[in-house]
């Protein structure tokens, strides 16, 4: 997300019901309205829909940014456990040269149990999966910087392993790790990440959450000036307060309900001024419809230039 304005704009493009060229579609549509960022999601089906249409996360951002010239492209996030981080790190290192230096690494430890039991993956204690991510982090790094990479963790071990090319962006790609958890979470933030991304969800938190990072960040001799913030938002937009209220009655009864911000573009651009008013300068929207081209540019067009 590097990058010289003070705001940073992206949507998650959620590959839900959309073929592979609708989705190339928005986000061309995304690139052209001016945002900075289209993130995609790392799962093997969606909840609401198991049978549909869902690309794969590395072969459709590939995709992606072979059909658009300009704007970063990253999962958020990656699953760790779907890959091994070896290979991982060979598939982003070839994906940001297919970019020309714009992809953007998000990094999570998965939440659905029932996407690892189908594909036989081990869904381990949440502690566990965290120390994973510490190891696949690790490799990652030494993977995009180093001739050859040898590691020997307690989960994962690497032994003279080559990858070439390494990524355009150096040392590597921007990482982003996504996630709350006070022990674990947010020390990996602290030793790894470039980017924290805060859910949504969370933002009744934030202020706690903020000082716990800053503890972690003194404690692995970080400077916390050097992490940015990012979250991401999942948003009823509409022109007028009618429009709010009909899109707020279509997702009553599922998770989104109590999470979504709503509002018409005054109101939306009001809540992330507060939000940017303690820190956070990455903005990710995730639209409660479908990814509608009308919808993506009313947010273009209404709620960036109010902010920038």
């Amino acid at each position: 997300m590097a990058q010289s304005n003070p705001l940073h704009f992206g949507v998650l493009l959620h590959q839900f019901k959309l073929s592979t060229d609708e989705l190339i579609e928005r986000a061309q549509l995304i690139e052209e309205v001016g945002f900075d960022s289209c993130w995609v999601g790392d799962h093997m089906w969606a909840s609401a829909d198991p049978a549909a249409e869902h690309p794969e996360c590395l072969t459709l951002l590939t995709a992606l940014l072979a059909h658009t010239s300009r704007i970063r492209m990253g999962p958020l996030v990656i699953c760790y456990a779907f890959r091994n981080p070896a290979y991982l790190a060979k598939a982003l290192s070839t994906i940001d040269n297919l970019g020309h230096g714009r992809l953007e690494i998000g990094l999570g430890i998965g939440w659905k149990p029932a996407e690892f039991d189908a594909y036989g993956w081990q869904f381990l204690p949440t502690a566990e999966r965290l120390r994973q991510l510490d190891e696949t982090v690790q490799i990652l790094k030494l993977m995009f910087t180093q001739p050859q990479t040898t590691f020997k963790g307690r989960y994962y071990s690497v032994t003279d392993a080559f990858n070439s090319p390494k990524p355009v962006q150096k040392p590597h790609p921007p990482i982003t790790i996504a996630g709350t958890g006070e022990k674990m979470m947010l020390r990996l933030v602290a030793k790894h990440a470039d980017w924290w991304n805060l859910p949504g969800g969370a933002q009744d938190k934030f202020d706690h959450l903020l000082e716990v990072l800053k503890g972690h960040c003194r404690a692995v001799g970080r400077d916390f000036n050097t992490l940015r913030i990012s979250q991401m938002n999942m948003i009823c937009l509409g022109r007028n307060q009618k429009e709010v209220d009909a899109k707020v009655e279509e997702i009553k009864g599922t998770p989104f309900e109590k999470i979504a911000l709503r509002g018409t573009p005054e109101q939306i651009v009001a809540a992330y001024r507060e939000r940017a008013a303690k820190g956070i300068t990455g903005f990710i929207t995730q639209f409660t419809e479908d990814p509608n081209p009308e919808t993506i540019k009313l947010f273009a067009n209404e709620v960036m230039p109010a902010l920038r």
